[in-house]
């Protein structure tokens, strides 16, 4: 006799709303797991999890599903509301900005920030950074880490401004191969119609950011906010004061920094460094 399915709670949140609907559309299309499973290549254990909560969609899944069921992206905007579920308050709010802002500025000074990282790289400073994590959540933080990437792929994406310190690019995650991938991501991002990234190195010496992490958004409306990080915090800034001083900090580091083109260079100067 087969096993009960388990019972699903879709009032407990988004995700778990996103699996309920995922099983109430399979059922209605008289369609068993390991027949989704040939559909989005996905395994059938993986799907049942994804269908009780237990882990989060992959980010190739919303859209699949949508196709598969004819839901014209039911799926898609479950996923986006689930991925934020896994923030903490604040962040959420951050989140919120970043998704409305017309222009991010980002300053890093020890590792390449979220919206650029690679899915190896991401996975390998979780790892590091939640050394007791299972397996499975540090799968849940990467995807919820690249569905905020989506942004930068939105019609029409933000204005995207980045400054690097030296040590983002020597501080290795993963090893060299991992490192060499995030590192042509970088290279890429270096002169864009939307996206400018610039190093800076250590000969620049110290500097007003030095130590953490800067993120200024400018919204549609001409506000605007910004939000530092720490090891294991961070501060949502909206005093105009205060935003205003980091704005010139950001300003007169990026003055300081090399040209788009010479971090171009830089960034291959660094990956030709790296062991083969």
């Amino acid at each position: 006799m087969p096993a009960r399915p388990r019972e699903l709670t879709p009032d407990r949140g988004a995700r778990h709303l996103f699996g309920a609907k995922m099983r109430a559309y399979r059922e209605r299309a008289d369609m068993s797991l390991e027949g989704l499973s040939d559909i989005v290549n996905i395994s059938r254990s993986h799907l049942s999890r994804i269908e009780t909560a237990e882990a989060m969609p992959p980010l190739s899944l919303p859209a699949m599903l949508d196709v598969a069921f004819g839901t014209d992206g039911i799926f898609e905007e479950l996923y986006r509301l689930a991925s934020k579920e896994i923030h903490p308050d604040q962040f959420r709010r951050v989140m919120e900005l970043e998704a409305g802002a017309r222009l991010i500025e980002e300053y890093a000074g020890q590792v390449v920030p979220g919206l650029v990282q690679t899915e190896d790289y991401a996975r390998a400073q979780f790892v590091v950074t939640n050394p007791k994590a299972t397996q499975d959540e540090i799968e849940e933080l990467v995807t919820a880490r690249l569905s905020r990437q989506a942004l930068l792929r939105a019609d029409p994406p933000p204005e995207y401004s980045l400054i690097l310190d030296e040590a983002v690019l020597r501080r290795g995650f993963g090893g060299p191969a991992v490192m060499r991938a995030q590192l042509v991501r970088l290279g890429e991002l270096a002169l864009t119609p939307t996206t400018v990234m610039q190093v800076l190195p250590f000969e620049h010496g110290g500097h007003a950011l030095l130590g953490g992490r800067l993120t200024l958004m400018t919204m549609d409306n001409g506000a605007r906010v910004a939000y530092e990080e720490s090891i294991t915090a961070g501060t949502l800034l909206e005093d105009l004061g205060i935003v205003a001083e980091r704005q010139r900090a950001y300003d007169l580091l990026r003055a300081c920094a090399l040209s788009p083109g010479k971090s171009a260079a830089f960034i291959r100067s660094v990956m030709e460094e790296l062991p083969t």
